[in-house]
C-alpha cells in the first residue's frame, strides 16, 4: 500500500523554475525586474524600456530605444486574414475570449509558427508584444460598430493603444499613466498564466500556443479577472456612506473583497501606492472623487480588521475607469503589458527547456472489481 504523501494545495511554496527575470518578495513587499526594484522603475522608465530590460537583460540607450520602439512600431500590423476573423466574431463577445482567438489566429498565418531557431522566436515574441493591443482595438472598434483606427508608428506602445480605441491621440497625461500601468504589470514572478506558458513551451509547442495559453489562464477571475470584479464591486455599493455596511454584510456572508489580499505578499503589494496615486491625481482632475474615496475606505476598513492589504488590482481598476476604459477592457490591458513577460519566459523556459510534468498523489479506490454488464 502506497504510504500517502503531503502535498502542496495549489503547488503552494513549490519551486517551478529558476529565473533572471523577476523576483516577487511577499514577505518584504518587493518585486524585482531583472535587478531593480519596481520603485526604482516606475515613473523613471517607460515601458519599451521595461520590455527592453526583460528580454535583452539591460535598459537602453538612447540609440537601442530609438530602433526598439521602431521595430515594434514596425511590428504591430495585422495579416489581413485575422483582421477578418475578428470582424466575424459576434460583438457581445468577451474581449478576452476575442483576444484568445485573434492570438491563436495570428499563429496560423505565421509562416514561421513552427521555426524554432533562436532568432524566428524572438521576432515572435516581439510581434506578439506589438500585435495583441492591435488585437484588442480592432475587435473594441469592431463591436462598437466603429470604424478601424489603425496604427499610429509615430506613438509608443501606450498612446498608440489609446488612440485606436478612441480615435483620437491621448492627452500625456493619459499616456503616462497606462505607461505606468503597463510597467507595473509587466512581469510577475511564477504567477499562474507565466507558469501555464512555461508549460505549454516545454513541449516544445509553438509561442502562439503559449501566448493562447496564458490569456486562457490569466481571464479568470481569481488571476487577471480580479480588476474588473474591483469596479463591479464599487459600482455595487455606489456611495461613500454605504461602503461600511456592505463590508460589514460581505464579510459576515463570506464574500470575496475583489482587489483585497494576495497570495504572496503578506505586506503591501508594492505596485499599489503607484496606482493609488495615480487614481487620486485621475479623481482629482475629474472632481470626482467618489471612487477613490471609496477604494481608500476599502483599503482601511479591510486592513483594520482583516490585516489585508489592497493589491494592484484594487487600485489600476480606480484609474483604468477614470481614462475612461471600459470595464471589460481592464484585464485585456493587464493581457497587453504582461504578454512582455509572458513571451520572455517562454524565450528562457526555451533557453534551457526540459518538460514539466508534475506528479499527483492518487486518493480514489483500488481493487475494484467489474461488475458484469447484466448485473449492474
Amino acid at each position: 500500500m502506497n504510504t500517502p504523501v503531503s502535498t502542496p494545495k495549489g503547488l503552494e511554496g513549490v519551486v517551478a523554475a529558476n529565473t533572471r527575470l523577476s523576483d516577487v518578495r511577499g514577505d518584504i513587499g518587493q518585486l524585482i525586474y531583472c535587478g531593480y526594484d519596481i520603485n526604482e522603475l516606475a515613473g523613471k522608465v517607460s515601458y519599451e524600456e521595461v520590455v527592453h530590460l526583460l528580454h535583452y537583460n539591460h535598459l537602453p540607450n538612447k540609440k537601442e530605444l530609438v530602433e526598439f520602439k521602431a521595430l515594434l512600431a514596425e511590428f504591430r500590423e495585422l495579416p489581413e486574414g485575422v483582421v477578418n476573423i475578428l470582424r466575424e466574431l459576434p460583438k457581445d463577445t468577451p474581449p478576452m475570449h476575442a483576444i484568445r482567438t485573434g492570438v491563436s489566429a495570428l499563429g496560423c498565418f505565421d509562416t514561421t509558427c513552427d521555426d524554432d531557431s533562436q532568432h524566428a522566436q524572438r521576432r515572435k515574441a516581439l510581434r506578439l508584444i506589438a500585435q495583441i493591443p492591435v488585437v484588442t482595438a480592432y475587435f473594441h472598434r469592431h463591436r462598437q460598430g466603429k470604424g478601424l483606427v489603425h496604427p499610429d508608428k509615430s506613438l509608443g506602445e501606450a498612446a498608440n493603444f489609446l488612440f485606436m480605441i478612441n480615435g483620437e491621440k491621448p492627452s500625456k497625461e493619459a499616456e503616462s499613466t497606462l505607461d505606468m500601468c503597463y510597467v507595473l504589470h509587466a512581469d510577475h514572478g511564477m504567477n499562474a498564466s507565466t507558469f501555464s506558458a512555461r508549460v505549454t513551451i516545454a513541449t516544445l509547442s509553438d509561442m502562439y500556443s503559449a501566448i493562447t495559453t496564458a490569456i486562457g489562464t490569466l481571464k479568470g477571475p481569481l488571476h487577471g479577472g480580479a480588476n474588473e470584479g474591483v469596479i463591479k464591486m464599487l459600482q455595487e455599493i455606489g456611495s461613500l456612506d454605504k461602503v461600511d455596511a456592505w463590508i460589514e454584510d460581505s464579510l459576515a456572508n463570506k464574500r470575496k473583497i475583489m482587489g483585497i489580499g494576495h497570495r504572496i505578499y503578506k505586506v503591501l503589494d508594492p505596485r499599489a501606492p503607484h496606482l493609488k496615486r495615480m487614481a487620486q491625481i485621475l479623481c482629482e482632475n475629474l472632481g470626482d472623487k467618489k471612487w477613490i474615496q471609496m477604494s481608500e475606505r476599502i483599503a482601511e476598513t479591510m486592513l483594520t480588521n482583516k490585516n489585508l492589504h489592497a493589491n494592484v488590482d484594487f487600485y489600476s481598476a480606480t484609474v483604468y475607469f477614470s481614462l475612461g476604459i471600459p470595464t471589460d477592457l481592464f484585464t485585456p490591458i493587464f493581457a497587453i503589458s504582461r504578454t512582455s513577460g509572458w513571451t520572455a519566459h517562454v524565450l528562457e523556459q526555451l533557453a534551457d527547456n526540459r518538460l514539466i510534468r508534475p506528479q499527483s498523489v492518487y486518493t480514489g479506490p483500488v481493487g475494484l472489481k467489474v461488475i458484469p454488464l447484466e448485473q449492474r
